[in-house]
């Protein structure tokens, strides 16, 4: 039996992410970031999800579909960034910064997205903060690159910003990036505001070391892949959206800035674990509902703005 016949009679939604490999990637119903595919879950009448992906978005996807049944095929597939800040470490910073509005990336546990006052993506966080008013303070957690990238867009000084990092996207160094470029001067560049080399490349840019940079979120490099004439895109990302990409579009060749730029968390995930779960139904994900209520309200205050 393949594997859709496995989750039809398991009434099972199969979600992956888009950093997954791309086996996981053409066996899914669905692919997307995080947030897309925790709204898919909760808008599908499956009532079982099996989220291939880090435990964060599992727990993300239990969030807003508290009575689905979410299943992770690898429940250690862990993520650097979320785990960068604890929930005792946020009530300390909160305690430090009392009126401060707490604006937390998707990338981070329920308990943090609990203590929370709104959340945000890659792609809509400059549009999060500028909701607040101006004259309030905002703790903005975990990735410090995503943070330097909205205090750069919003000109707002009253920022305090957590020094996490996805240490994926970390790696990824202005040194790829020129070299990359100078190996492909007619090449577009796509940088995710996670990576650390997203203030170096739009220096180099603006000297005209490099293309013009766009910062962009997985899913603005979706939206900017099925738009472009260019023959040829330099991609700052983990590596496996590149395969997203390529499927948008045939016409332009999409190549990684750094090709050793893959999570072994995500990697976690593999066919036989996702047959295996949706065999055994096993690594069910439970978030307390008390505290799914208070994260959900994060996330819900983020998708009305």
């Amino acid at each position: 039996m393949n594997l859709m016949d496995l989750a039809n009679e398991h009434d099972a939604l199969i979600l992956a992410h888009n950093y997954q490999t791309p086996e996981i990637q053409d066996v899914a119903h669905h692919v997307g970031d995080s947030l897309a595919l925790a709204k898919i879950a909760a808008e599908s009448q499956a009532s079982t999800i099996v989220l291939c992906g880090v435990y964060f978005m599992a727990e993300t996807a239990k969030i807003l579909s508290p009575e689905k049944r979410v299943i992770i095929p690898e429940p250690e597939a862990g993520c650097s960034l979320a785990s960068s800040i604890t929930a005792e470490q946020l009530r300390a910073w909160k305690a430090e910064h009392p009126e401060a509005a707490v604006v937390a990336y998707v990338n981070t546990t329920a308990e943090v997205k609990a203590l929370s006052d709104v959340c945000c993506t890659s792609s809509n966080a400059v549009r999060v903060v500028e909701s607040i008013d101006p004259d309030r303070d905002i703790l903005f957690l975990p990735d410090q690159f995503l943070g330097a990238h909205v205090q750069r867009e919003t000109g707002r000084k009253n920022i305090h910003v957590w020094l996490g990092e996805c240490h994926v996207h970390a790696d990824i160094s202005p040194t790829h990036i020129t070299e990359m470029a100078h190996n492909n001067p007619q090449a577009d560049l796509y940088v995710h505001p996670e990576c650390g080399c997203t203030t170096s490349a739009l220096w180099l840019a603006s000297q005209g070391d490099i293309p013009q940079a766009r910062i962009l979120s997985t899913g603005g490099m979706m939206e900017a892949a099925r738009k472009t004439a260019a023959s040829t895109v330099l991609v700052a990302t983990e590596i496996g959206m590149l395969h997203q990409l390529r499927k948008a579009n045939t016409a332009t060749d999409f190549i990684p800035v750094n090709p050793h730029a893959a999570c072994p968390f995500m990697q976690m995930i593999t066919m036989e674990k996702l047959e295996k779960a949706l065999v055994e139904g096993h690594h069910e994900v439970h978030v307390d509902p008390v505290l799914a209520q208070r994260a959900r309200g994060a996330v819900e205050a983020m998708i009305t703005l």
